[in-house]
């Protein structure tokens, strides 16, 4: 009958698998016999301790990571080296029996075990293959050709209330940032789509504008203890509507509700969330409703600058932090605003500003904002805002190196934050390394078309990398629009300062008259545009020159190079390292000041030569010996 085995034929089977298992038992007799699996277990745990001990403290000591490879490396070759020793040591027995030993049930516990240390050993290793995953997708999105990008337009405000434009502002970013996370998309126009804000513009528009391939639009309606956000995703090339939905629920469930959006788009767009077991895009829900909407008001006035704004926002944020201390975005805001607040304060904004009151201003800053920029990343080492507002700390007070790294901490978590790509950019131009800055700001003004501080320092670069009429261009737009944070008086500025770089003095000292400048400012400017009119002739100057402040640019171009450095001077003595007007000096305009050993004890105190030692000389200065270096 068909599909019956002959018996025979099954007899004989039952034989084969018989032997073969009598076969393996007396293999594993053997192998027990010569203890060969408790030399290999113990050699694998011994091992997985060294890994783990090696892997802890290797960041630790800041040790290279060759040393961690090299362990790794050594102890694979090892392995094989010490289970042949083990069966060479255990010879036969001298009568030539063959020896048996019994497998017990602890020798499969043993193999067991010795399965399961390998396992994870072999997990900590193919785990970063996980992560290269997600850096190769983040690579991706960082290619504004081939990526899927999305942008986030601003929320309207349906509430009653239209003070509460705030909420639906942060509601808008705070959802950006939750899109940002997924690796391969690529979110644009954080801060830019703002500039679309109560317009109703056709989308195909908006979309070629901020280079999106996606837009996402909706609205916030507040009441009491309850929100309605309505949200739609729409292909911008079409104005196709993809998906949309209406979320009323409690203010208590915003986070559920912003974890929900950005899910569900990632999903219509069909990409992975690259995120572990447990892991959300909205990490950060350890905070009351009540404290949230502060937090959400101290965002928007550290966004509107200012030093009135940057202290309300401080003291809003400090209230939110003293009722919920593990709320780390508001930690790594405090830190945010008080390092930026010094830019903004009467101390420096002065037309000549005293070391003294500077200082008071400085340790203010810092004493506040390292601290907190540091329990943000304890609280959440995920957070790239925390490490970004670490290394703007560190940056200002004189550490370009770990400012560097924390940096490049940032980016790697978050590689298309405008904001971070703009302060490592400064970063790089203060040092002296203009060419990588240029491309990093590049990269944050390609996400930011529309944000005018991302466009100024954009064209200061180009400036500084010798494309004078594209930064001429720039800055005289912005002197037109005046608009988001940056006045008539910081474009006029910078337009005079290229036009006398370039040696067009006569036009520099006709823009500067022309200009409608007010106090020390204009009284200033009147001296830099007589002193324009003498360039490029030696002045006849008193003893000691009479401070021009912003324009003591003007001093390059009439004998006394020197008198530049004054600024440096001053703000170096008061603690503070860096700023916008920091890299100006590497224009090929201050190659006179650069020779000069005034400039080479500033460079030293600012940190930038252990800072070039350690990271490669900028293309003006170079090495002399062991401990000297010379600037062209």
């Amino acid at each position: 009958m068909a599909g019956v085995v002959p018996a025979g034929r099954r007899r004989r089977f039952c034989v084969r698998v018989k032997e073969a298992m009598g076969g393996m038992a007396e293999f594993f007799a053997e192998l027990k016999r010569r203890q060969m699996f408790r030399v290999a277990a113990v050699y694998a745990v011994v091992a997985w301790l060294l890994l783990q001990v090696v892997n802890n403290l290797t960041p630790g000591l800041n040790l290279p990571n060759w040393v961690a490879t090299s362990v790794i490396v050594v102890l694979a070759l090892g392995f094989p080296v010490a289970l042949i020793f083990a069966w060479i040591h255990q010879l036969a027995p001298a009568d030539g029996a063959t020896a048996r030993a019994k497998v017990s049930g602890l020798d499969w516990v043993l193999v067991g075990g010795l399965g399961i240390v390998i396992l994870m050993i072999g997990y900590q290793q193919i785990a970063p293959s996980r992560q290269a995953g997600l850096d190769a997708a983040r690579s991706v999105s960082l290619d504004p050709s081939g990526a899927i990008s999305v942008a986030v337009l601003p929320f309207s405000n349906l509430s009653s209330d239209p003070e509460q434009e705030f909420f639906s502002d942060g509601m808008t970013e705070e959802i950006t940032a939750a899109l940002a996370k997924v690796p391969d998309l690529r979110v644009v126009g954080r801060t830019s789509a703002f500039q679309f804000k109560g317009q109703n513009q056709d989308l195909r528009v908006i979309g070629q504008s901020l280079s999106a391939t996606h837009l996402i639009e909706g609205s916030v309606r507040k009441a009491g203890d309850r929100v309605r956000i309505t949200v739609q995703l729409i292909k911008a090339d079409d104005g196709t509507h993809l998906w949309s939905e209406n979320y009323d629920r409690q203010l208590t469930d915003v986070f559920a509700i912003q974890e929900d959006i950005a899910r569900t788009v990632t999903a219509s767009l069909n990409m992975s969330l690259g995120l572990r077991p447990g892991e959300n895009l909205v990490n950060n829900r350890s905070i009351d409703t009540e404290s949230y909407e502060k937090y959400l008001r101290a965002k928007a006035l550290y966004q509107a600058r200012g030093y009135e704004n940057l202290e309300s926002s401080v003291a809003l944020l400090k209230e939110v932090v003293a009722r919920n201390p593990s709320y780390a975005p508001a930690w790594a805001l405090i830190a945010r605003a008080y390092t930026t607040r010094v830019n903004y304060s009467p101390a420096i904004q002065a037309q000549n500003p005293r070391a003294a009151d500077l200082m008071v201003e400085v340790q203010s800053s810092r004493q506040n904002a390292e601290p907190a920029a540091r329990r943000s990343i304890e609280l959440d080492p995920n957070l790239a805002q925390g490490y970004a507002a670490l290394a703007f700390v560190e940056e200002r007070a004189g550490k370009p190196i770990p400012a560097e790294e924390h940096y490049a901490k940032a980016l790697a978590l978050d590689p298309n934050d405008a904001e971070t790509l703009l302060s490592y950019s400064n970063h790089l131009s203060n040092t002296g390394r203009i060419k990588d800055a240029l491309t990093f700001i590049q990269r944050g003004n390609a996400l930011e078309p529309f944000v005018p501080i991302l466009n100024r320092d954009r064209a200061m670069i180009e400036w500084l990398d010798g494309d004078d009429n594209a930064a001429l261009a720039t800055f005289r737009s912005l002197a037109s629009a005046q608009r988001d944070g940056l006045t008539l008086d910081d474009s006029v500025l910078r337009v005079v300062q290229l036009l006398a770089g370039a040696g067009r003095f006569k036009e520099a000292a006709d823009t500067l008259e022309a200009s409608e400048l007010r106090g020390q400012l204009e009284e200033a400017a009147k001296e830099a545009a007589r002193l324009l009119r003498i360039a490029p002739n030696k002045a006849a100057l008193p003893n000691p020159p009479i401070p021009l402040g912003a324009f003591d640019f003007v001093y390059l171009f009439v004998g006394a190079p020197e008198q530049v450095l004054v600024y440096y001077e001053t703000i170096f003595e008061a603690g503070w390292m860096s700023n916008a007007r920091t890299r100006v000096i590497w224009h090929t305009s201050y190659a006179p000041v650069r020779k000069t050993e005034r400039f080479k004890a500033l460079m030293r105190k600012a940190g930038f030569v252990d800072y070039w030692r350690a990271k490669g000389w900028p293309e003006f200065c170079r090495p002399v010996g062991a401990e000297d270096f010379a600037c062209s």
